[in-house]
């Protein structure tokens, strides 16, 4: 072999090995263009914004997964659980807040500092609702020209629980509204609200008062909005509303009667359904809120008001299914994306299924059922009106991002107080 060919040969042989080592030292991403490229960690941290009626039951399951030492590609990895409202996180998407890099920028034009930054860039979100999925996507593939969030495909959002919205009704109320209208929905409620001599009209004790409505303040959990879209398909008889729905001045009025029944929005937090429980009957004598958050608080509904909830399901159904989104930019690496996948499938196992019953959501996963447990709250509030299969009922289709926009601006100029 001539002095040439040796040399060609070992300068094959040095690429191939530098070729090697940077591909097994460098994590590259996939999903939405090139990754942040980094060297190999010795823990793969993942930051998941998760909406508050799950909060509970994912950050327990993440407190176990860490608890496990799992680990992606032999790498640890350590699951760390941020609790915020589905339009607080839908808001923060919109304004940028968590640092997305602009359309064409790539990772490796970032400066140390910058890099470090993306460290708390949110590998995945899991929000109350689908639709606010959707609608930061949309946003962002209209500024950035890409998908960041998917529908389809491995890193697709995936549900990992569901809880419908019922009505919740102090008993005692519950029987008087009944036997005056027969049956509990909106309108009964929209009738009972506007009643000119309060609870004595209706048939109930002068000591109630007028009927006192209870729905979560829009502006600060989007199970608000949830109730007035399940309202308005109520009132229009069909499952989807539009901005011209919205601001039809009939609508408006009948809407704002209504809500005119909530004994005080300024002063109501984000946990509509504890304070419910806390503060009984000052905070209102029934309304629609998410079954999850009923069924966590009947025990100290009824400890402390010996009046205990009865739940009715509404014709018009409005629902929260938490997906699992995995966000797929360039701002994240392709091991801390795989890890959140290990994770969903963690929240979606049996084992955490079953656990998800004892927090009041029904399973995503359809081998587990809703008395699959024995802490299940389906089974130990099955008295209360909880059923444990819905009917068939009329499900509300999500509203595009303007009539949303248009509900809230409707609540801030009529009702926000």
């Amino acid at each position: 072999m001539n002095r040439t060919r040796i040399v060609f040969i070992s300068i094959i042989v040095t690429a191939l090995i530098i070729i090697g080592v940077t591909m097994l030292l460098t994590n590259q991403g996939s999903g939405g263009g090139a990754a942040l490229t980094v060297q190999r960690p010795n823990t793969v941290d993942i930051r998941i914004l998760t909406s508050l009626p799950v909060e509970p039951w994912v950050r327990s399951a993440a407190e176990q997964f860490n608890a496990e030492k799992r680990t992606i590609d032999g790498v640890p990895i350590q699951v760390q659980i941020e609790a915020v409202d589905g339009l607080t996180a839908l808001g923060r998407w919109d304004r940028n807040e968590f640092g997305a890099l602009s359309a064409g920028q790539t990772p490796d034009t970032l400066t140390d500092e910058e890099r470090q930054a993306l460290t708390r860039f949110p590998v995945a979100w899991i929000p109350d609702s689908r639709y606010l999925v959707e609608l930061a996507n949309a946003a962002y593939k209209e500024r950035l020209g890409r998908d960041v969030f998917l529908t389809d495909g491995e890193y697709r959002a995936r549900p990992i629980a569901i809880s419908l919205f019922t009505w919740g009704l102090y008993n005692s109320r519950a029987d008087v509204l009944e036997q005056k209208f027969g049956e509990i929905n909106w309108e009964a409620i929209h009738d009972a609200a506007i009643a000119a001599g309060g609870w004595p009209e209706l048939g109930g004790q002068p000591a109630w008062g007028f009927f006192k409505l209870v729905v979560p303040n829009p502006s600060r959990n989007v199970g608000g909005l949830a109730a007035m879209i399940a309202a308005a398909g109520e009132y229009y008889d069909r499952t989807n509303i539009s901005v011209e729905d919205v601001v039809n001045p009939e609508f408006q009025k009948w809407l704002k009667e209504l809500m005119g029944a909530v004994t005080d929005f300024s002063s109501s937090s984000a946990y509509t359904a504890e304070d419910f429980a806390l503060f009984g009957y000052s905070v209102g004598d029934g309304g629609q809120l998410l079954e999850s958050d009923l069924l966590q608080n009947m025990q100290g509904i009824l400890t402390r008001w010996e009046d205990p909830l009865a739940l009715y399901y509404p014709e018009y159904l409005t629902w929260f299914d938490f997906p699992f989104s995995v966000w797929v930019g360039p701002e994240t690496t392709a091991l801390q994306k795989n890890a959140a996948l290990e994770f969903q499938r963690y929240l979606l196992s049996d084992e955490q299924q079953k656990a998800a019953l004892a927090y009041g959501l029904r399973p995503a996963n359809p081998n587990i059922s809703v008395d699959a447990s024995e802490e299940s709250l389906f089974v130990k509030w099955a008295d209360r009106g909880v059923l444990p299969v819905v009917p068939r009922t009329t499900a509300m289709r999500s509203p595009d991002r303007d009539t949303l926009l248009a509900l809230l601006r409707w609540f801030d100029l009529n009702v926000k107080q």
